[in-house]
C-alpha cells in the first residue's frame, strides 16, 4: 500500500497514513472520467428549451394573397418556417439528456479521478480542520500555508466551521466525504481530504 504524509492545519507532519492501492493509486482510465464528466453534465441540464412550430404560432389563417396572377409565388400561410414571426421547421424541443452509466464504471471513474490527484502530488491529507471559530480568514490562512489556490476539500461528516468559514472564498468547494463526485474532482487542480474521509472513501470504494 501506498503511503502518504499526515499534516495539521499548520503543516507540521503529524505522522503517515497507508492508503489503498485500490483506490487512490490505480491505473487511471481518462475514457472513463470523461464518460463520468459528461453523465454528470448532462444530468444538470434541464432540457426546457422549446420552439413553436408553424401549427403552434398564433395568426396565419388566411391565405395572403390569391393563388394565380400576381407573380409571386404561391402561398398559403404566413407562418410557414420561412417567414418573419413563422413557426420554426426543426426547432428545439423539451427532452431529457441523461443517458445511462453502470455502477461499476462510476466507480471506477472515481478511483482513476483520485489516483491522478495521488499520482500529481495535489493530494493533502490532514488529521483534522479545526480551525476554533467560524473566520473565513483563518480558512485562508490555512490554505496559504500549504500554498493551495483552487482546491476541493473533502470532510468526513458535518463541520459548521469549515463549511461556512469557506463558502465565500472563490475557487474553494467543501463536500462530505458521501458526495465526491468526479466532475469537483478534476474541476478543483488541488485536493486536500482529513484522515476519516480518506477511510470512508476507502470503505465505499475498495
Amino acid at each position: 500500500m501506498a503511503k502518504i504524509a499526515v499534516y495539521d492545519i499548520n503543516k507540521n507532519q503529524v505522522s503517515e497514513k497507508e492508503i489503498s492501492d485500490a483506490v487512490f493509486n490505480v491505473e487511471v482510465r481518462s475514457y472513463l472520467i470523461h464518460d463520468m464528466v459528461r453523465y454528470q453534465l448532462a444530468a444538470r441540464r434541464q432540457g426546457t428549451s422549446a420552439s413553436k412550430t408553424r401549427s403552434e404560432v398564433a395568426g396565419g389563417g388566411k391565405k395572403p394573397y390569391k393563388q394565380k396572377g400576381t407573380g409571386n409565388a404561391r402561398q398559403g400561410c404566413i407562418r410557414a418556417p420561412h417567414y418573419v414571426g413563422g413557426g420554426a421547421a426543426f426547432g428545439p424541443n423539451p427532452r431529457d439528456y441523461n443517458f445511462k452509466l453502470n455502477r461499476k464504471v462510476k466507480k471506477a471513474a472515481l478511483k482513476s479521478a483520485l489516483s491522478v490527484r495521488f499520482q500529481d502530488s495535489k493530494l493533502t491529507v490532514l488529521n483534522t480542520i479545526d480551525l476554533g471559530k467560524i473566520s473565513t480568514k483563518s480558512f485562508a490562512e490555512f490554505l496559504g500555508r500549504f500554498d493551495l489556490q483552487k482546491v476541493l476539500v473533502v470532510i468526513e461528516g458535518e463541520n459548521p466551521q469549515v463549511e461556512l468559514s469557506a463558502r465565500n472564498l472563490p475557487f474553494v468547494k467543501v463536500l462530505k466525504a458521501e458526495g465526491v463526485n468526479v466532475y469537483d474532482v478534476m474541476k478543483y487542480p488541488n485536493l486536500v481530504m482529513t484522515e476519516g474521509a480518506v477511510s470512508q472513501l476507502e470503505g465505499a470504494l475498495a
